[in-house]
């Protein structure tokens, strides 16, 4: 799990990028990224996972709980709400995350590791996604 970076253009910050997670397979629950599964809450950053975080309400993403995310500097944020699409994103956070100049997807986790596979390949991409319910 690392990623690399090549002086060139249309990249961040003057580097192209690439990143080297892949999601391989989610189900309610668990999901496993580059052979390792994970059965708790994640960020995927394209060099590494957190595979613990927590929210000060679980099913309700607030500013407070943005601050690793944002710190990123990645252009790309995409939020998966759970297999059912139970945790709620209120439109206050999503302004502030556009207010950083992010680009944010809100999405069933289904949907969002789909849509994690086909950006993070072309742009730098980091997700928080919500495993269960």
């Amino acid at each position: 799990m690392f990623r690399i970076y090549c002086k060139g253009l249309n990249s961040l910050n003057g580097l192209n990028y690439i990143n080297y997670m892949k999601i391989e397979h989610y189900a309610f629950g668990n999901i496993t990224i580059d052979r390792q599964t994970f059965t708790s809450d994640i960020i995927i950053y394209p060099d590494r996972v957190n595979s613990s975080w927590w929210r000060k309400e679980g099913h309700l993403l607030q500013i407070d709980d943005l601050s690793d995310i944002t710190d990123a500097g990645l252009p790309v944020l995409i939020i998966g709400t759970g297999y059912y699409g139970t945790m709620r994103v209120p439109e206050e956070t999503i302004k502030y995350i556009k207010s950083k100049g992010i680009e944010v997807f809100i999405k069933n986790t289904q949907k969002a590791v789909k849509l994690y596979n086909e950006i993070s390949s072309d742009k730098p991409t980091i997700a928080g996604l919500h495993l269960t319910c």
